[in-house]
């Protein structure tokens, strides 16, 4: 099933600001409302902008969805992409920090509460590669401060749990207000547990109620061959705790390679420019190169000229979870001596005489000069 593209669904242009996008997600929310829109496909256009308005708030996703499409969150973490799933979107927790719990909806059946378990938040770390180290995969150890479940209240925050005596252990107070127009209803978090539904006796004295401590963490990452800057490796279940027994975060790995010396990148394949001379250029020869690998011999025939492509096939950068390689590109380099002793410019001049040029070319030349 072709999933609608995120602007349409948001009815903005790709050029859109933050505000812009933010301000089409709040019109269209109040608009397909389950509870305020009665046709039945309100639910599911609700979700949908939901999930258009999770991917182009974020600048990371919104770069992703702009050069892959939706393809950048399909596959998981094996992909090059940030391993983006639709459905890890809490939908509850975007429209409650948009437009608070009052506007809340039911999106997973029961009554959705703070204290039911939800996932970690996900951690970004930029990791420098050199070209080699891209090219051939690494192991690199990463350093990362993560908040760790506590363990001396169990990530509870507290000791000696007991219902909250002002919202009866439902998270939520409801007032209502009398108008000329009926009795209006309005549901907010209750002030005194925040939502929790209980309050404890004591606060755990060693996180101090947050049931997390931060630890400093120490991580092996398998750097796989042929990543290039911008591709982003995710590790599952690896970044900040979850609350109330919920799923670890992930942590992703975004490479910055460096340029190498000699040989430029275009996605796996290389370019390498070689120089020669120009009787190697004239008579061809036998030129010793650098690959990815080791030394070979590379065959240049007579007549070369700058700017003469050639290419070594698979000798390029093996492709990130694939066996198939990229090609070598040789470019020539024809280089004109610009200091001549006696003898060598003697020799060029008489090879000058001799008439060694394409006539065609230089009396094609000459016709364009008496136009």
């Amino acid at each position: 099933m072709n999933k609608k593209d995120y602007y349409e669904v948001l009815g903005v242009e790709k050029n859109a600001s933050e505000e812009e996008i933010k301000r089409a997600f709040r019109r269209l929310a109040k608009q397909y409302h389950p509870d305020v829109n009665k046709e039945p496909d309100a639910e599911a256009k609700f979700k949908e902008i939901g999930e258009a308005y999770a991917v182009l708030s974020d600048s990371e996703k919104r770069r992703q969805y702009d050069q892959f499409g939706h393809a950048a969150f399909e596959g998981g973490g094996s992909s090059g992409f940030g391993g983006f799933n639709a459905e890890d979107i809490d939908l509850s927790s975007i429209f409650d920090d948009l437009f608070g719990s009052s506007f809340g909806f039911n999106f997973g059946g029961g009554s959705r509460r703070k204290n039911s378990p939800s996932k970690g938040r996900d951690r970004l770390v930029k990791l420098n590669l050199t070209f080699e180290e891209a090219v051939f995969g690494c192991k690199k150890s990463i350093n990362i401060d993560l908040n760790e479940t506590c363990e001396k209240c169990s990530g509870k925050g507290g000791f000696g749990e007991k219902t909250c005596s002002k919202c009866n252990g439902r998270g939520t107070i409801v007032a209502e207000q009398r108008s000329m127009f009926g009795i209006f209803q309005t549901q907010t978090t209750c002030p005194e547990c925040g939502g929790l539904g209980h309050t404890f006796e004591s606060t755990c004295n060693v996180c101090r109620g947050s049931g997390y401590t931060k630890e400093n963490k120490e991580i092996l990452v398998t750097v796989p061959e042929g990543v290039d800057t911008g591709y982003q490796l995710r590790i599952s279940g690896k970044g900040e705790a979850g609350a109330n027994g919920g799923p670890n975060g992930d942590i992703y790995i975004e490479f910055n390679v460096r340029k190498h010396d000699f040989f430029e990148r275009n996605d796996e394949d290389i370019y390498l420019e070689v120089p020669i001379t120009i009787t190697q250029a004239a008579l061809g020869c036998k030129k010793e190169i650098p690959t990815l690998e080791n030394n070979v011999v590379l065959e240049i025939k007579a007549g070369a000229e700058t700017g003469d492509k050639l290419k070594l096939k698979g000798k390029g950068i093996k492709i990130p979870n694939s066996l198939r390689k990229g090609d070598l590109y040789v470019i020539l380099n024809v280089v004109t001596p610009k200091k001549l002793n006696r003898k060598q410019k003697k020799i060029l001049e008489e090879l000058e005489s001799t008439g060694l040029q394409d006539e065609s070319i230089f009396k094609n030349f000459e016709k364009c000069l008496k136009k």
